[in-house]
């Protein structure tokens, strides 16, 4: 049978052990869905995020799996299942990231990626530094002379010559 499997990172501490599980139904929650998922392998964790404003979850989920090859059959089992009447999307979890744009929101303090900034401007300015030094070379540099090729056996070479 053919995989379902996304090669992206994961929301634990292992990228290939993590399941996003999405379409969950209302009543749906964290025991259920270990239950769920437990006959694909030893479960590490189960999380359902909560919706604090109406205090109910959000209809997706993250399933943590001990090995990877236990997520992989998850996936392959799971991916456009049924649970209680809803079809479940499953895929490895997303990394968290920093959210930004419009809705200015974040998992991570701002400054929490300062150090790698810091770095990708040092290495700019680096480069622009190298790329002016070059071109103020060539500016400096007098033309080079047109090479001329002379042939023993070429007639025109000896015109050319005495012109």
């Amino acid at each position: 049978m053919s995989s379902t499997l996304v090669a992206v990172g994961g929301k634990g501490s292992n990228p290939k052990t993590t399941l996003y599980v999405g379409g969950l139904e209302e009543t749906v929650n964290e025991a259920l869905l270990h239950a769920a998922f437990l006959p694909f392998g030893e479960i590490k964790d189960v999380n359902i995020p909560m919706d604090n404003s109406a205090g109910k979850h959000r209809g997706f989920g993250f399933v943590e799996y001990e090995e990877k090859d236990d997520a992989a059959a998850a996936i392959d089992n799971m991916h456009n299942g049924e649970l209680n009447g809803r079809v479940l999307k499953v895929n490895y979890a997303q990394p968290m990231k920093i959210k930004g744009g419009d809705k200015g929101w974040a998992h991570q303090p701002v400054w929490a990626d300062a150090d790698r900034y810091m770095n990708e401007l040092d290495a700019e300015k680096e480069m622009e530094a190298l790329d002016t030094a070059q071109v103020q070379k060539q500016l400096a540099a007098p033309p080079a002379a047109k090479p001329t090729i002379s042939r023993p056996d070429d007639p025109m070479a000896a015109l050319e010559a005495a012109a």
